[in-house]
């Protein structure tokens, strides 16, 4: 199997790194995090003009089509830069989009640049578990159908930045149930959504967002009624995959970082990178990676499986494996660099608090 990019992947990705490393540098990321909005409108007008809006957006649509593995290509740099844009969380809205009819206007907005998107899918009592939503959709008693919107989602990724948020609701079943979820398109500006922004620790924006009532057309469903576990599941799957390239990109930054500083640190008179069990230890966190890149490569290549079943089984292991490597290249990374490996003045603590 040939695991090498196409000409475009490395096209995209050389486009997207010169990006980083030109006007997203540690520094310039710093002064985004400490801004009020937490992100940057001309950041995402660059990604935007690069084409990575595009991807993942059907060619009928405006995009490219891009595949899970294209994805993998910008979510590893993405990683590796240290990005904290809404870039995530509107394409893996995308992905519900694209599984659903009806709603081919957003993802043209999409592709432009001109809207961005959220996930409001998990709840304060549900932990990692999506199905348990209490959050509540009834359906209108009005000529013209609809639906009234009550509950509340928390750390929603973003949540206060985007345009539209896609949100799992329960049309029926118990809380519990994977029966009975619907999902929605909601206006994030709409009446009765109030949305509470904060920093999370690794400087990303997340949102609790409370729905009081909120008034949705019959054209808000994405999908079919009730029937919603299954795109919910599978697109979770594709996100984890999403993720795992993140990670990868987060690791291999920190892996550089650390055997930079260890051909620079002087002890004793010379590097301490000459040290054989520090050396040992770059080697272990050079297999860690790797075996994580591998991981994430076969992640993104099952996660579009049609057997449902073999694409959980390679995502969870991909999860897994990567979750491994990701906690024993940072905490070396963190020790390799001594006491400055926990200070705000390195990306390195940066990158770890972002794998955490």
């Amino acid at each position: 199997m040939d695991f090498n990019f196409t000409q475009e992947q490395q096209q995209f990705s050389d486009a997207l790194r010169r990006w980083i490393d030109k006007d997203y540098r540690f520094e310039q990321r710093n002064k985004i995090v400490l801004s009020e909005q937490g992100v940057s409108d001309a950041a995402w007008a660059t990604l935007a003009e690069l084409g990575m809006m595009a991807l993942p957006v059907p060619e009928e649509s405006g995009g490219f089509n891009g595949s899970a593995i294209d994805m993998m290509v910008v979510m590893h740099e993405l990683g590796r830069g240290l990005v904290i844009e809404p870039y995530f969380a509107t394409v893996l809205a995308v992905e519900f989009l694209k599984r659903s009819a009806g709603h081919a206007n957003l993802l043209e907005q999409v592709a432009t640049g001109e809207l961005k998107l959220a996930c409001a899918l998990g709840e304060k009592q549900a932990r990692h578990e999506l199905f348990d939503i209490a959050t509540a959709a009834q359906t209108a008693q009005t000529d013209s159908g609809g639906f009234t919107l009550n509950g509340t989602k928390t750390v929603v990724l973003h949540g206060a930045q985007a345009d539209q948020l896609i949100v799992s609701a329960r049309t029926g079943g118990a809380q519990r149930a994977t029966e009975g979820i619907s999902l929605f398109v909601v206006p994030a500006t709409a009446a009765g959504v109030s949305r509470r922004d904060y920093r999370t620790i690794d400087c990303q924006r997340a949102a609790d967002i409370t729905f009081s009532n909120v008034k949705l057309p019959a054209s808000a469903l994405l999908g079919k009624l009730g029937a919603g576990w299954e795109v919910l599941d599978a697109v979770s799957d594709y996100g984890v995959a999403l993720l795992c390239a993140e990670a990868v990109g987060a690791m291999e930054a920190l892996n550089s970082a650390t055997l930079e500083y260890l051909k620079t640190r002087q002890q004793f008179g010379v590097p301490i990178g000459k040290f054989q069990a520090l050396q040992h230890r770059m080697a272990e966190m050079y297999m860690q990676l790797e075996q994580a890149r591998s991981m994430a490569t076969l992640a993104a290549v099952k996660v579009s499986s049609p057997d449902a079943d073999e694409r959980r089984r390679t995502v969870s292991a991909a999860k897994v494996k990567i979750g491994q490597a990701m906690k024993y290249v940072g905490q070396q990374a963190v020790q390799l660099h001594g006491g400055m490996g926990v200070t705000n003045e390195l990306p390195a603590a940066h990158h770890f608090k972002r794998l955490k």
